[in-house]
Order: C-alpha cells, then structure tokens, then sequence
C-alpha cells in the first residue's frame, strides 16, 4: 500500500514539473532455449540442397545449355570423333558460327553459312551468299557434285544452311536443304578432347 502511495506522488510531482511519468518496466520474458538439431533436420536440410541444384542443372540443360557426345569427323578437324560438345541454345546463331542439330533424330554438327532470306550458290569449290564469295577457315573444298538440292538456293525463313567442315561428306544441307529453328541445338561454345567414349 505504501509503495503504491509513494508512486502516486512521484507521478503527481512530475506532472507538476512538466515530465512525464516514467514507463514501469515490464518484467523480462524467459528465453526459450533453442532445439538442438538433430541428424533428420540436417538429412532434411542437405535432401533440400540436392533438389535445389538437381532442378537448377535440369532447367540450364534443357533451356539453356546442350551436352553432347560427337560421334563421326563431319566436323573435322575442329571437332573430333568422341569429343564432348557444350551448346548455348539462347540467341541465334549466325554465319560462320558451328551449332549443333538434330536431324531425323540424330545429333549432328554444322557451321552455317547461310541464313534465312539468303541466297547460296556453290559452284566449283566457290561458296557465294547473296552474289558475294564468303571467306571461310576450313581446310577442304566445297563441292555441289552430289547434292541433292539445286542451286542457287534460297535459304527459308527461320532457317540455317549449314555444311559440314569435313566438305567430303556431303550429309549436310547440301542433301537435305536448311535445318529449322526447331531442329537446331544452339551454337557450339565448349569443346573437350574426349576419344573413345
């Protein structure tokens, strides 16, 4: 009873003072103590981990990146039978660039040449886009003897003309025309040395 009278006055006296009356303190809250973790939160912890970055490989794989294995020369010498292939399937490929395609459900390698809206005539180991000679780094010579189209040949829109570096082989759009958006993996951007597999 007293100490209520003695706060009273305490308040009554800073009031006439001009202050305000002091907050009573609240008594401190007990602290929880923390739950150890147990090994079934961290297997839960790590099995979320592994989810995380498997969905995370699997979307880079099949919207951004392409793996694949290299069977044949028709790339040679740049690519290699049994080299492991990287391809970035975002942005479109462009003349010079070496992309990776799937025709008739095999995985195949081709450097475009041409693109849609361009016209390509090969005559006499001479390859010209548009009526000019293209400048190309690859060592054989081009041939249409044995080419299934006609040419000059208009490459179709939202296509690829592609034509193998190993120009021998004439399994590229000499024999089946220009390869579709759809069909093509992105352009090749990593290649390793991988014999044999």
């Amino acid at each position: 009873m007293r100490r209520k009278e003695q706060d009273k006055i305490a308040e009554e006296t800073m009031e006439s003072e001009g202050k305000a009356a002091p907050c009573p303190a609240k008594p401190d809250k007990p602290k929880k103590p923390r739950r150890k973790k147990t090994s079934k939160d961290y297997a839960i912890e790590l099995l979320i981990k592994v989810c995380a970055t498997v969905a995370v490989v699997l979307i880079l794989c099949l919207c951004v990146i392409g793996i694949h294995i290299n069977h044949g020369n028709a790339s040679y010498p740049m690519i290699k039978d049994g080299d492991l292939v990287i391809t970035f399937r975002l942005g479109q490929p462009k003349a010079g660039d070496e992309v990776g395609y799937t025709k008739d459900g095999v995985f195949k390698l081709g450097r475009v040449v041409a693109v849609g809206g361009d016209e390509i005539e090969i005559n006499d180991s001479y390859v010209a886009v548009n009526g000019f000679g293209i400048a190309e780094d690859v060592v054989y010579p081009t041939s249409s003897s044995g080419a299934k189209i006609t040419f000059p040949y208009e490459v179709p829109k939202n296509c690829y003309f592609v034509l193998n570096d190993f120009r021998s082989d004439l399994e590229d759009s000499r024999s089946f025309g220009a390869i579709t958006d759809k069909e093509c993996e992105g352009t090749v951007v990593f290649i390793m040395r991988r014999r044999g597999i």
